[in-house]
Order: C-alpha cells, then sequence, then structure tokens
C-alpha cells in the first residue's frame, strides 16, 4: 500500500502545533529577537557586520533580558551598544497594555472574585505564586506611569475638532457590582494628526463629570477647538455650552440613526435607513434641510413620532456641513474611535468584571496609551490647511460686506 508522505507531513506539522505547547512561544521568541536586532541596526545605520561611512556608532553585544507573554515567558538578547544610547521601544509599549490586562486578572486572583475561566488564565500567564503585596507593587509602577500620561501638557498650538465618546464597563465598587462610564476625548490638532487627550472612568455620566473632564483638559492646555463631536447627551452638551461658547457641536449622525430607526419596526428600518443616508450625504445645509424636511412628510402619517424627531432634531446632525467638505466624513460621527473601543472591548471580555475601578482605568488607559502613539507617528488624519483657507475666505468676505455697510 502506497504512503501518502503530504498527509504524513501535515499530521506531523497539526501535532507540533498541538502537542508542543512550546511551538508558539519559539516562533514569537524568534520574531521578537528579529525585531530587536533591527531597531538596533535602525539606531546605528547598519546592520550586523555592515561596513559603512554613515553608520552612528557600533554594537557591543547583547543583555539577556526575559518578557513575560501570553504564549509563555519569552528569554530575548537585547542589542548593546558601545555609545549606551540605545533603548528599545519595543518593550514598553508591549508590556503596557499586557501588564494592565495581567494586573487585573491578578487581582481579581487575589480577592478571590475570579471565575474559574479567569484563574485558569490567569495561573497560565502568572503561575499562582504572588501575593496581594506583588500585585500592589506592578499595579503602583504602572499606575504612576499611566497616571503622568493623562495629566501630560496638551502641547499643540490648537485642536480644531474633538471627539467624546462613552462605553460602560462592569467594576465592584464596594463589595456591589457597578456599571461604571469609560469616557474617551481624542482629538485632531492643528498639524492633523490625531490625538487621544482623556480617559476617565466615572460612576455617572453626568453633566458634572463632563464639566470637571473639560476643566482638566483646559488646564493642561486645551485650546482653539471649533467643533465637538458626540452623541446627544443631556449632561455632556450641557457642559460643552458652558466650556466651549462659540464653539459648534455636530451630533454624530450614528448615534443619531440608531435612534431614529428604533422608532420603526424591522421590516421598514431598510427603507428609512437609505433615506437617512440620501440626506446625510447632502452636499449643503440647504439641500439636507429640504431633504430631511421631505423624508418626515413622508413618514408624518405611519410613523407621526418619526417626523416630529426629524423636524426637531436632525437638525443638530449638519454642523460638520459648515466645514471643509474633504473633512466632513471625519467629523460628522465618533466613528474615529470605534478601533479603542473594539480593542477595549476585546480585553475586557477577558475580565468581565473589574475587581475595582482602578484596574479598568488602567487597563483603558494603557490601551489608550498605545493608540494615541499609533496616530501620532502614523499617517496624517487630515490636511488642516484647507480648513485654515476656508476660515481666511470667510473673513476676507466678512470685511468685504463690512466695507459695503460703510
Amino acid at each position: 500500500m502506497a504512503t501518502d508522505h503530504r498527509r504524513l507531513d501535515a499530521e506531523l506539522a497539526q501535532g507540533v502545533l498541538l502537542d508542543d505547547p512550546g511551538f508558539l512561544k519559539e516562533i514569537v521568541e524568534r520574531v521578537v529577537q528579529e525585531l530587536l536586532e533591527a531597531e538596533m541596526s535602525e539606531h546605528i545605520g547598519a546592520a550586523p557586520y555592515e561596513r559603512n561611512a554613515t553608520r552612528s556608532g557600533h554594537r557591543n553585544g547583547h543583555k539577556p533580558r526575559t518578557l513575560r507573554t501570553r504564549v509563555g515567558t519569552l528569554n530575548l538578547l537585547v542589542p548593546q551598544d558601545r555609545e549606551g544610547t540605545f533603548s528599545t521601544r519595543l518593550f514598553a509599549r508591549y508590556q503596557r497594555n499586557e501588564k494592565a490586562l495581567v494586573l487585573a486578572l491578578m487581582e481579581m486572583y487575589v480577592e478571590g472574585v475570579s471565575t474559574r475561566k479567569v484563574k485558569d488564565v490567569t495561573e497560565e500567564l502568572c503561575g499562582t505564586s504572588f501575593s496581594k503585596s506583588v500585585v500592589s507593587s506592578l499595579a503602583g509602577s504602572l499606575d504612576s506611569e499611566l497616571s503622568a500620561w493623562r495629566s501630560r501638557p496638551l502641547e499643540a498650538a490648537a485642536y480644531p475638532y474633538l471627539f467624546v465618546d462613552a462605553r460602560y464597563e462592569k467594576a465592584r465598587v464596594d463589595g456591589r457590582v457597578a456599571s461604571q462610564g469609560v469616557l474617551v476625548v481624542s482629538g485632531v490638532r492643528d498639524d492633523g494628526f490625531r490625538e487621544i487627550l482623556a480617559v476617565e472612568v466615572s460612576d455617572t455620566e453626568s453633566e458634572a463629570t463632563y464639566q470637571e473632564l473639560f476643566r482638566s483638559l483646559k488646564g493642561r492646555g486645551l485650546k482653539g477647538v471649533e467643533l465637538v463631536v458626540s452623541d446627544d447627551h443631556g449632561g455632556l452638551k450641557a457642559a460643552i455650552a458652558r466650556h466651549f461658547q462659540g464653539v459648534s457641536h455636530q451630533r454624530c449622525q450614528v448615534h443619531y440613526a440608531r435612534n431614529l430607526l428604533g422608532m420603526v419596526g424591522h421590516a421598514r428600518r431598510k427603507e428609512l435607513a437609505e433615506a437617512l443616508r440620501g440626506v446625510f450625504a447632502a452636499p449643503s445645509r440647504e439641500v439636507a434641510l429640504r431633504l430631511a424636511s421631505e423624508l418626515a412628510l413622508r413618514w408624518r402619517q405611519s410613523h407621526p413620532r418619526v417626523a416630529e424627531h426629524l423636524e426637531e432634531h436632525i437638525e443638530e446632525c449638519f454642523t460638520c456641513l459648515a466645514f471643509p467638505e474633504s473633512h466632513r466624513r471625519r467629523i460628522r460621527t465618533t466613528n474615529g474611535l470605534e478601533r479603542l473601543n473594539q480593542e477595549i472591548k476585546r480585553r475586557t471580555r477577558v475580565v468581565r468584571i473589574f475587581p475595582n475601578r482602578g484596574a479598568c482605568l488602567r487597563l483603558v488607559s494603557a490601551l489608550a496609551v498605545e493608540q494615541s502613539e499609533e496616530w501620532l507617528t502614523g499617517r496624517r488624519y487630515l490636511d488642516m490647511g484647507e480648513l485654515e483657507e476656508q476660515r481666511r475666505q470667510e473673513e476676507q468676505g466678512t470685511e468685504e460686506m463690512t466695507l459695503m455697510e460703510w
């Protein structure tokens, strides 16, 4: 009988992957080591054993270092340079959010509030040889770093666009499980790059909470705001009106659409959603208002609440039409924070219920730091020169009208 070597190879590969728990760890370890070597090559301007006239330094051996990850503890060799100027960015960025997640699990473990799943994951990640004092010590060092980031000065000359969003997580507070508001504020700077400006965890999403959040942001240097994008939370809108007088407010079109679609049965939601998309795609405020009025008229007889809601509230979604056309797609909703929210959801699904409010703030802050760094070192989000040009044209038009009146 002929032997199917391809089948044997596949079975062998499957056996290695399933039966050898160290297989994945070895792959990750090798990849991380290669990243460290590449980082050193970039730092000194030369690959190992490469001779060139533009290099800015020389290698000087390696220093052993361990990195605890979900696939186990990696044993790495960190490259060193003669001048002692090399410092890898890999550990700090990777360990912040990993450490925050693991700390949340460890806290649940030592406080005896972990589920069986959390207990198993924690023992796999950390072993069982840790105590409350170990957890407290680990948390202290990370908390000080994250606290410094949350209170850092905001150094951009202006933040024309501000986005405010909230989600909810469960945490144990005073012996009971309570819903906690996770507030996130991001901004587009005058250079066109995005930055996460604030992260807070609060008992309630109230006006007082937002008042304190905005007061803190202004104290850290927030200025030059022209538009705030958020949902229709009453307390949030009141705080915006108080702290950003004269600043425009854009109601998130996605949140508005969800609210409106909830007023009709499933059978007609697709019809209403398509009509709404047509309204939101209008090229100007005048056209958008006309289309919204026609839409309200069509729905008045069958769904008077929908018609009333359109007439009273949809205009709040058209503020973005007063800004450059190329910016509108990105300032009409709070969807720019969606990736961060998805990452928070992915991580918090493991914890499910945080052992305390501090653990929740720690993890969300660590994820926000990573996202903000990615934005600031990535591609420019918007060309802010278009906003400046529009403002110049508006000022010129105002001056001309003033002269004509004289």
